[in-house]
């Protein structure tokens, strides 16, 4: 595993390394070992499975609030994502910044997004599948989100964004009072 840091502070791109033969391909997705090499120590104590059937669907963006604010390690496990992050972290050198990374299977790759970014991503194929690896268990009292065209944040989806549940659709936009999350 390689740990490419990212604009958005303590978040990395995680590359596999592939091993393939004429059977096919093995890619170790998760050592808590090798995580330990960007600091990494907490449990992962859930994992979550997204599946989404149209290109151009978006989902987003989410987080919890502490005290179950969680580190989420993503990966695509069929078609290609945009996968967005987008730092709340009060203090951060990073705050109100966001980043995206184009997640497929082909790549080989993975996102790990610190506690206290918003995470969302748009489908860039039909039958775009994720894998989310958590550090806290879902928590309703504690779930936080961001609207996914929040003209403060400014993200540029690659597609007009498409098949978006009311949910995600009725959260309130940012001002500029908002000061960020504390942990």
């Amino acid at each position: 595993m390689e740990f490419l840091p990212t604009p958005i502070h303590g978040a990395f791109e995680i590359k596999l390394t592939p091993f393939s033969d004429e059977r096919g391909v093995f890619s170790r997705v998760f050592c808590k070992d090798e995580l330990t090499k960007i600091g990494h120590s907490k449990e992962i104590v859930q994992i979550n499975q997204s599946q989404n059937r149209a290109k151009a669907t978006t989902r987003g963006m989410h987080f919890q609030y502490p005290p179950h604010a969680e580190i989420k390690i993503i990966r695509c496990l069929s078609g290609k994502v945009f996968d967005v992050m987008v730092d709340l972290r009060k203090g951060s050198p990073s705050f109100l910044k966001w980043h995206a990374i184009e997640l497929s299977p082909e790549e080989f790759n993975m996102v790990y997004i610190p506690a206290g970014c918003a995470h969302g991503f748009q489908a860039l194929e039909d039958n775009s599948e994720l894998l989310y690896l958590h550090t806290e268990f879902y928590d309703r009292a504690s779930e936080g989100a961001i609207r996914f065209d929040d003209p403060l944040i400014g993200i540029r989806w690659p597609l007009p964004p498409a098949h978006i549940s009311e949910k995600d659709k009725s959260y309130p936009l940012l001002d500029q009072s908002f000061l960020g999350i504390s942990l």
